[in-house]
């Protein structure tokens, strides 16, 4: 099989790895990929823009692909499974109208409140409405969410202490700086508890969840500071017991994919439910998103025993209920994001990084690239999120103490990393 994934990112990056272990894989090409796997054995980066659909599909024809694999959201909003399908070429990733699930909040929320899915309280706005909103907040109080309604690459989201914090967050993403992302925004009450990542996958009618996964989304130690892409993850989460997964399977995914259909949308990729668990073991959607988690997928990929390939053609194909149940290694993942300096505001790029493959000379970790690009023979950083250190192991503590070991062996300037992932496990 020749497969091309898109995206550039380590979530693109594993995806890439993960199916080129399969003997069945002949050559991944990654579009337009990074510093990682350009240098991953049997794959190729392409230089296209993920927005670039007419070359996408004429790479895919000359490739004689047999899947494509699309990985982030962006191309997905913008409609690339349509346009790739309409020249019949197997695409796994929801159609433009199914991830509309990610691309639009308040879509999602009007969905889930017609399946009767658990979700938090809220209330959609528009820029015009400024005034609504915040007379909204001020009679509802703090603590409170506001959302921009659109794609906004994990950064769109406030959760305001106080009713100051909420007025400001209602400004500021009323200001544009979001650009058309925020023209909506939903305000949502505060859930507490554990957040919490269920990737499934669907072929529209059956879905099959992974393992579920815990992201540190907060740029600091403590879970402070703004929001990021993430910045560590790790799997499986046992917050997430097997009773919680089997009503979130007949309470969440069953019911979303059921009214996507009752909609009429195809909807074939990943079902990515973001929950809040509250203390008392309820869960609540926060978010739906409609591709793989990033960096969840770094930390669940290592432990999937199936074949990766074989999931996503059943997928495609519709025939995931004649799949035989997910078969998974034992033991537990963590993953660690090394960042730029300044990430999630402005950072330097250019930075030569060493000591990546002292890192993976530890059994059990794998070094997924993010931010990276290759400058001659030389790997440096060209993102915010630079590097995913991943570590497998029988314990959370040991891969825990495995990934920050192998961290430790990697340098670039003015890195930085929080020094806690994983601390609701130790």
């Amino acid at each position: 099989m020749n497969v091309l994934v898109i995206g550039s990112g380590g979530r693109e990056h594993a995806l890439a790895w993960k199916l080129l272990l399969s003997n069945e894989i002949d050559r991944v090409v990654c579009i337009p990929g990074n510093g990682g796997t350009a240098t991953l054995k049997g794959c190729q980066n392409a230089d296209l823009s993920v927005e670039d659909f007419e070359g996408i599909a004429a790479l895919a024809k000359a490739e004689k692909a047999d899947l494509v694999v699309i990985g982030p959201e962006l191309p997905l909003s913008q409609g690339i499974t349509d346009a790739l399908q309409a020249q019949n070429i197997p695409v796994f990733g929801p159609t433009q109208a199914g991830a509309t699930l990610e691309s639009s909040k308040a879509w999602a929320k009007a969905l889930m409140r017609e399946a009767g899915i658990p979700t938090a309280k809220s209330q959609v706005f528009s820029q015009a409405q400024k005034a609504e909103a915040l007379a909204y907040v001020e009679e509802v109080g703090a603590p409170i969410v506001v959302k921009a309604d659109g794609l906004a690459a994990g950064k769109g989201v406030i959760v305001a202490e106080t009713l100051a914090a909420a007025k400001a967050a209602i400004e500021t993403l009323c200001q544009g700086e979001l650009g058309e992302a925020a023209n909506t925004l939903v305000i949502e009450e505060f859930l507490t508890g554990q957040e919490v990542s269920v990737l499934a996958l669907t072929d529209g009618i059956t879905v099959r969840p992974l393992l579920p996964a815990q992201d540190h989304k907060q740029v600091g130690e403590g879970d402070t500071g703004p929001n990021t892409g993430g910045m560590g993850a790790y799997a499986p989460t046992p917050i997430v017991t097997p009773e919680l997964m089997a009503r979130i399977q007949t309470e969440v995914l069953e019911p979303t994919v059921a009214v996507l259909q009752k909609r009429g949308i195809d909807y074939r990729g990943v079902l990515y439910a973001g929950l809040m668990v509250s203390p008392q073991g309820e869960p609540k959607v926060l978010e739906f998103n409609c591709r793989f988690g990033d960096p969840e997928t770094q930390a669940v990929l290592p432990l999937l025993k199936t074949p990766l390939h074989e999931l996503l053609r059943a997928c495609v194909e519709g025939r995931l209920a004649g799949m035989p149940e997910i078969e998974w290694h034992p033991g537990t993942a963590m993953c660690v994001v090394m960042a730029a300096g300044g990430y999630p505001g402005s950072y330097e790029k250019g930075k030569p990084i060493s000591g990546m493959g002292d890192a993976e000379a530890e059994e059990g970790v794998t070094v997924f690239h993010a931010g990276t690009r290759l400058d001659g023979q030389h790997v440096v950083s060209s993102g915010g999120r630079v590097l995913g250190v991943t570590a497998v192991a029988e314990t959370f503590e040991c891969a825990i103490d495995k990934a920050y070991g192998a961290v430790e062996k990697i340098h670039f300037e003015n890195c930085y990393y929080r020094r806690d992932i994983g601390y609701r496990v130790r």
